[in-house]
């Protein structure tokens, strides 16, 4: 293999036809022609010594080769995303691009009304917003700052504890005006419930301590919290949702308050180095104060 002249446009278009299964894809995402993006492919290849994608009927299928230099790919794209946000602007001003990672309910409901209080003062400052109920990797910069619902253990992480979110099961009043209100947790197997599709290991920690939150028992399905939301919103069951959350909308009624609460903490987190730069020491500083003010200092 010679790498000499391997570009990271190459591994770039790979990642893309990766991602979308197809080189007309990949050329849409990157703004390339399609002739482009299979010509990069080809070089690539060659460069490689090794085919990346086999040619089928819904596509291109990847090859063991393409998928072992995926999260290489992935970590050069953010390195590249995080080096163009590095220099984007001087250190002592605030201006240039921040990327911060959330929840998806986080990142919906809470988020953009904070930011947008944020733009305000500081309206040199561009804001990249990425939700996710997955936990980025600050340290391989990712994103700059995140918001989450875990403690941070690792040293080079600057965290901020920001408040409690409580969580509870919540229906809408015309679901409970049809079906009635469950009286105790047994009860709550003759319900529409709503609830998660795949058991990711923050799922498998809430089974540990309510082992009735199995997949089999929700009639609705989702891994995303704010598909779950909405759903209770619009009467289809009971499922969690934030309790201030829910204090935003009067139909909403909370049952088994007494026997169900979880209570989440709320980090803020950036990676050390960044806190001599202006504009992710102001961001930061911004998200901390409001979501104190809103859920409560902890």
């Amino acid at each position: 293999m010679d790498d000499k002249n391997i570009h990271w446009d190459y591994y770039r278009t790979a990642l893309a036809v990766l991602e979308e299964g197809s080189l007309s894809g990949a050329a849409r995402a990157l703004g390339l022609t399609q002739p482009t993006v299979g010509r990069q492919i080809e070089a690539l290849e060659q460069a490689l010594g090794t085919s990346l994608f086999v040619r089928n009927q819904s596509g291109l299928s990847p090859t063991i080769a393409a998928l072992a230099l995926k999260p290489y790919a992935e970590s050069l794209r953010a390195t590249e995303s995080a080096l163009l946000r590095s220099v984007s602007a001087e250190a002592n001003e605030v201006r240039g691009t921040v990327r911060i990672t959330a929840s998806e309910v986080m990142g919906v409901e809470i988020l953009p009304a904070i930011l947008a209080d944020l733009r305000q003062t500081c309206p040199d400052l561009s804001m990249e917003l990425q939700i996710s109920n997955l936990t980025q990797d600050l340290l391989k910069r990712d994103a700059d700052i995140a918001v989450r619902m875990t403690e941070p253990l690792q040293d080079a992480l600057i965290a901020r504890r920001a408040g409690t979110i409580d969580l509870g099961f919540f229906a809408h009043a015309d679901y409970l005006a049809r079906h009635g209100a469950p009286t105790d947790m047994q009860a709550l197997k003759g319900h529409s419930l709503i609830g998660f599709d795949r058991e990711l290991p923050y799922i498998r920690a809430f089974q540990k301590r309510f082992p009735f939150m199995q997949r089999a028992d929700f009639s609705l399905r989702a891994d995303s919290d704010v598909v779950q939301l909405a759903a209770i919103r619009k009467g289809y069951g009971i499922g969690i949702c934030q309790v201030g959350l829910a204090s935003q909308h009067p139909q909403l009624q909370r049952v088994l308050a007494a026997e169900f609460q979880i209570d989440l903490p709320v980090w803020v987190v950036m990676h050390e180095d960044l806190r001599s730069s202006q504009r992710y020491k102001t961001t930061f500083d911004h998200l901390v104060t409001a979501l104190q003010a809103l859920l409560g200092k902890a």
